[in-house]
């Protein structure tokens, strides 16, 4: 019950809040404040991964709740700017040092995932394809059958009726 109390205030506070301060940053183009929820959200997106595997590592671990929400407060916060630290000192520099290694990982995940989706697409016509040809030859064959069957069992009473002298 508490593990879903905390995600609740994470969502609201970490999600909901700043949420609504870049709505207000982007109608009021005020690039100071866009600025700095642009970061607090590179950095949240960087947090949400972290915090994922940490979920399933660390959960047991006293206070840990408490700590994520003190953690995102520290984000949010306009005294502290714990976003803006983090994205100036740490994920500024990674990224700027490795934007050309991400930037080509991007391109060819982006060329991998067309290639599949195109494969899938395929093999699911040729799924289709399969199971409606094989539905049509059934029902032909079973109509074909039923039609001996009605034959067979016209004649057979037909046999029986001139036997019955009728």
């Amino acid at each position: 019950m508490w593990r879903h109390n905390v995600d609740f205030k994470l969502l609201l506070f970490g999600t909901l809040y700043p949420a609504y301060y870049s709505y207000k940053a982007v109608k009021t183009k005020n690039v100071k404040e866009y600025v700095r929820w642009m970061m607090y959200w590179i950095v949240f997106a960087l947090y949400t991964v972290v915090e994922t595997i940490t979920d399933l590592t660390f959960a047991w671990f006293p206070l840990y709740y408490e700590l994520k929400i003190a953690f995102v407060i520290w984000l949010l916060s306009p005294y502290t700017r714990g976003a803006s630290l983090i994205y100036r000192k740490c994920l500024h520099p990674l990224l700027s040092s490795r934007e050309r290694e991400i930037d080509d990982y991007i391109v060819q995940a982006k060329e991998r995932s067309y290639e599949t989706m195109v494969n899938f697409g395929k093999q699911g016509l040729s799924i289709a394809a399969t199971a409606a040809v094989t539905a049509a030859v059934k029902a032909t064959f079973w109509h074909r059958m039923s039609s001996f069957d009605l034959l067979n069992h016209t004649a057979e009473n037909m046999a029986r009726n001139s036997a019955n002298g009728w």
